[in-house]
């Protein structure tokens, strides 16, 4: 008896245990999703839970805007911590404070809806479905505050089953299955990719990778993925690396591998960081194959430069002007004045806590990158001159400063920046932002 024909039987007599399971346990509850979530969490057998779960997940699946968010607004209300549970947890800590008491007083103050949330994962499927059930609620986040503990709650979970542990790198080619390739085109947040022929572009040629990170339980979903262009120099736009005639070269021959765009993929996964692990580890995967890289750049967006500047004192009236950039003169013009201001937005400007404003800049700085070169008008795209008036930037990841450069900015809130941009901060005015 052959192993794959005892694989379907089992699959066979899973799957019809599921169903009948799956029938008893929708049956007594189909009126109140309240009620079934409670006799789920009463529940002792995995069996009967399982089934249960699908059940609900099921049932919230179906239901209308309203219902979904009376659901969401359930879990806030109904399903934090038991209030007499927690005191009487607190009164024992304060009378014998103690390993064992405050164990108790832990457990204790965790919310109900945790516990729901884990028993619901155990259906079939039920990540992919609580990641949607948390997309759904930011939708209604802003209007119903209450629902910021629900979230913080699957923040938590997910932070969890998300883990760097749990995650599986896969290289994404041109011979990767159709459907994860369709959702590569729909998925890319950065630059978009214009249908088949130009995804070819970025996976096919030998100078070009692209890697994602996939969950076990979610095998056809990409979490994130990265592109990279393998080149013998660091680009300076996005149009040199896209350029539909440009001419491959071969893997080794590149020095320098370029990390040209990075797309989150699953919106329910927001505030879940990834990316770090996948740069570090695209790196490794990289080294290994071509030795002979020797440096690894970002050439990355500038999503808030724009906003930023325009409160600021100094910026060129010729940025208001369709098409400014074709005219040489004022090219020149705004240049001059516009690379200093862009060079004192990352090194010195700070937004709420004192953070880096731009939230790229914090995703590479972070991860232990220098702040290399500002690249002026490296996005012609519209979306990036209304981002940041065409500007984009490279960041380095210099193997032996990763961990220097991450302490630097994250103790001490420096920005490790390469001569040329420190030389450009010395010519910026200073700081004035517009009145009004």
């Amino acid at each position: 008896m052959s192993l794959s024909f005892l694989g379907d039987l089992l699959q066979t007599i899973t799957d019809r245990g599921r169903d009948l399971i799956r029938g008893r346990a929708q049956a007594p509850e189909e009126g109140d999703l309240s009620l079934a979530c409670e006799t789920l969490l009463s529940s002792r057998g995995e069996a009967s839970g399982t089934g249960r779960a699908l059940a609900i997940l099921d049932r919230w699946e179906a239901l209308d805007d309203a219902g979904r968010l009376g659901f969401l607004k359930m879990l806030a209300d109904r399903y934090g911590p038991d209030p007499q549970r927690l005191a009487r947890a607190v009164d024992a800590w304060r009378a014998d404070p103690g390993p064992l008491t405050m164990a108790a007083l832990h457990e204790a103050a965790e919310p109900r809806r945790q516990e729901l949330i884990r028993r619901l994962n155990l259906a079939p499927g039920g990540i992919a479905t609580l990641v949607r059930m948390r997309e759904e609620l930011f939708r209604h986040q802003g209007e119903h505050p209450a629902l910021d503990a629900v979230d913080a709650d699957f923040v938590h979970l997910f932070s969890s089953w998300f883990n760097r542990g749990f995650l599986v790198l896969r290289r994404i080619d041109w011979t990767t299955p159709a459907h994860i390739l369709e959702k590569i085109i729909q998925y890319e947040a950065v630059h978009e990719i214009a249908g088949w022929d130009d995804l070819r572009r970025r996976l096919a040629p030998a100078d070009r990778r692209c890697f994602g990170f996939f969950h076990p339980q979610l095998p056809d979903e990409p979490l994130i993925f990265v592109e990279v262009a393998l080149t013998r120099d660091i680009p300076a736009t996005i149009a040199e690396v896209l350029a539909e005639d440009r001419t491959p070269i071969a893997a080794e021959q590149a020095t320098t591998a370029v990390f040209y765009s990075i797309s989150n993929c699953q919106k329910g996964l927001r505030a879940i960081s990834f990316g770090n692990f996948l740069i570090k580890q695209v790196v490794e995967e990289l080294r290994r194959d071509l030795p002979g890289l020797d440096t690894f750049v970002t050439l990355s967006p500038v999503p808030g430069f724009a906003a930023w500047v325009k409160g600021e004192e100094g910026r060129p009236a010729a940025l208001d002007q369709p098409g400014w950039w074709r005219d040489e003169a004022v090219r020149a013009e705004v240049e001059q004045a516009l690379l200093p201001m862009a060079a004192r937005y990352f090194v010195e400007a700070r937004g709420r806590g004192g953070r880096v404003i731009d939230p790229v800049a914090r995703f590479h700085l972070g991860n232990g990158a220098r702040l290399e070169r500002i690249n002026f008008l490296g996005d012609l795209s519209p979306r990036g001159f209304k981002q940041a008036h065409g500007l984009m930037v490279n960041y380095l990841y210099r193997l032996p400063d990763i961990e220097k450069n991450h302490e630097a900015y994250a103790v001490q809130g420096k920005v490790v920046a390469a001569p040329a941009v420190t030389r450009l901060l010395k010519t910026a005015p200073k700081s004035r932002r517009k009145q009004g």
